[in-house]
């Protein structure tokens, strides 16, 4: 069994705090990074301004509403990235929007799943997540 490394991009600290109480349960996660906003999602993923010494994530949770750059941008830079763009990107976020759906399957966004706004539901599609993209599909090397 392969364990990864989750970056969880989030500005929201009940979501993170939520998100990470739920990963942290999973025996396929190895390590959960947190960036705040888009533009350290960046930095983390490509290692830069102090993130050099990260290691790779090998799947991303990216909310689309981010300070400094959004889950949009975010997106749309990783996936042009020729040693990045193979990294599943999973949009979480509260937009239901068909606008925010469609730009980020048109950006290459793996899957985009709407927030539910009920603890016990936001928590089941954590764990549909993992259940799914850990234990079901198999991950690219990074």
């Amino acid at each position: 069994m392969r364990l990864v490394h989750v970056l969880l991009v989030e500005d929201n600290e009940g979501d993170i705090f939520l998100t990470t109480e739920a990963l942290e349960e999973s025996k396929f996660i190895d390590r959960i990074s947190i960036a705040r906003d888009g533009q350290e999602a960046l930095d983390f993923v490509c290692k830069n301004r102090g993130f050099e010494t990260c290691l790779t994530p090998d799947l991303i949770l990216l909310d689309v509403n981010l300070p400094k750059k959004s889950g949009h941008e975010v997106l749309g830079e990783l996936k042009n990235h020729e040693l990045y763009k193979k990294i599943p990107v999973i949009m979480l976020t509260t937009s239901s929007s068909k606008r925010d759906i469609d730009l980020s399957y048109e950006n290459y966004a793996n899957c985009y799943i709407t927030k539910p706004v009920e603890v016990g539901d936001f928590l089941d599609a954590i764990s549909t997540i993992e259940q799914f993209w850990l234990n079901i599909a198999a991950l690219p090397s990074v």
